[in-house]
């Protein structure tokens, strides 16, 4: 599990720490609008039961403990847009994608489902004297004084982020550029996973990070260097029913690679044990390391108590940061 072995952790590892909320064992999907709206080169895709997010009190303390600076910024739009977000939003989705000129580049979108009153929102933004743009038949609104931008897809759809994020989503949507349905990988690692209540789905280039991250010194060791361009994608999905359950699959090309990565990954996790806290160690013993299939798996659960005080450890406070 990424909470244990890595020392730093990239954007796209960042981000799915910063999802690890309590939630009931209810599904978060994506509509047709949502998933048209994603640009095609997706580097990861965060989706949760934002309505029961809101209703736990511990995933609302662990989220703020881990949120980092992109989403918070986000998320704060989301509230000055004339929202109630503990009654509209169900589910949220955030994505983080690659433009289309390559490089490093990665730009943000947050996606919001839930029954809007858009005539109601609609007023709220006359009486504040809000001056919509257009980009085409789209509306696009500011969100307050946060800087981001929101249009209604639909009454039930919307898209919210910075300018160019937004322009890039909407291009997406429209047809003027490919969309998430048109990456064959990532819809079907979605199609493994949107049944849970809280998943995330990364591509070839996220999953290399997150590994990184989470090998740590092991990335360095010439094994990584020859198996990382063999893995595809990986999931995840976590639920805090009955304590805490993660699990964890990055698919690889064949049956070779995920077993070379079980071993980095069990070798980091015996160095780590070596030199981590006592709960950092009972951390470790919860979790176990495995191949099949061409699939490596990691799977961690623990009880409630000895996850809340993993949080307050000084690994945990390394890898977040």
């Amino acid at each position: 599990m990424n909470l244990k072995f890595g020392k730093n952790l990239s954007l796209v590892a960042t981000m799915a720490l910063s999802i690890f909320v309590s939630l009931p064992a209810t599904a978060a999907q994506l509509g047709g609008d949502a998933r048209a709206v994603i640009p095609k080169d997706v580097q990861q895709l965060i989706v949760v039961d934002y309505r029961a997010m809101q209703n736990s009190e511990a995933a609302m303390n662990l989220k703020a403990r881990v949120l980092p600076p992109e989403l918070k910024q986000l998320e704060t739009a989301l509230k000055s847009s004339g929202l109630n977000d503990n009654h509209d939003v169900d589910e949220l989705a955030f994505a983080a994608f690659r433009t289309a000129n390559g490089g490093e580049s990665t730009k943000i979108v947050g996606i919001a489902q839930g029954q809007f009153s858009l005539p109601d929102i609609l007023a709220s933004f006359k009486k504040q004297k809000v001056k919509a743009t257009k980009l085409r038949d789209n509306v696009i609104y500011p969100m307050g004084a946060s800087g981001m931008l929101v249009s209604f897809l639909n009454p039930t759809t919307m898209v919210f982020g910075a300018s160019d994020a937004i322009k890039l989503a909407l291009d997406a949507r429209d047809g003027l550029t490919p969309n998430f349905l048109s990456n064959d990988t990532m819809m079907q690692q979605m199609t493994v996973v949107d049944t849970e209540p809280i998943w995330s789905i990364l591509d070839q280039k996220g999953t290399q990070m997150m590994m990184r991250g989470v090998l740590g010194e092991a990335s360095q060791l010439a094994d990584y260097d020859t198996v990382k361009k063999r893995m595809t994608a990986s999931r995840y999905t976590m639920n805090f029913n009955n304590g805490v359950k993660f699990n964890l699959d990055v698919v690889t090309a064949d049956t070779f690679t995920a077993a070379t990565m079980s071993s980095l990954l069990n070798a980091a996790a015996m160095y780590k044990k070596v030199s981590g806290t006592a709960i950092e160690k009972t951390a470790i013993d919860n979790t176990t390391i495995d191949s099949n299939s061409g699939t490596l798996q990691v799977r961690f659960s623990s009880s409630d108590s000895q996850f809340a005080s993993l949080l307050q450890s000084p690994l945990f406070q390394s890898v977040v940061h």
